[in-house]
């Protein structure tokens, strides 16, 4: 801290002063810093809030918009090429429905594998890596 004189010379106070005025300060900043994250993270809770809830919203509707779209799917062969035979029409329909389901998994399955998640370029990159070091080394 420093003290102004009459003669416009700055003179030094006291190291313990100075290193009293210390800890106040960086005591307030910190203050000051936890109060601030606490206003950003309500911030980010209430965002991530509403973005959850619009996302549980949009995905409620678009389930409903499939289960629409199916039930049509079932009575369109029920009505028109089935003569009334509405379960035949939803057997096709869950037929159809459960064998690319299948496919899906299938492929997920595959792509989750642990061969596919594997870092297969950085592995070999390791290895030459180690192979370069070893022929440094002798």
């Amino acid at each position: 801290m420093a003290v102004n004189r009459n003669d416009g010379q700055r003179s030094s106070g006291s190291l313990a002063t100075l290193l009293k005025d210390l800890g106040e300060g960086t005591a307030t900043l910190i203050r000051q810093e936890v109060k601030l994250a606490r206003v950003e993270l309500a911030g980010m809770l209430k965002a991530v809030g509403e973005g959850t809830a619009s996302v549980a919203v949009g995905g409620v509707l678009a389930f409903l918009g499939l289960l629409s779209f199916f039930t049509g799917f079932i009575l369109l062969p029920g009505d028109q090429w089935l003569r009334d035979r509405y379960w035949l029409g939803a057997l096709i329909v869950t037929v159809l429905a459960g064998g690319i389901a299948a496919w899906f998994v299938k492929r997920g399955m595959a792509l989750l594998s642990p061969a596919q998640l594997a870092p297969a370029q950085t592995v070999a990159q390791l290895k030459e890596d180690k192979q370069w070091l070893k022929r440094q080394l002798t």
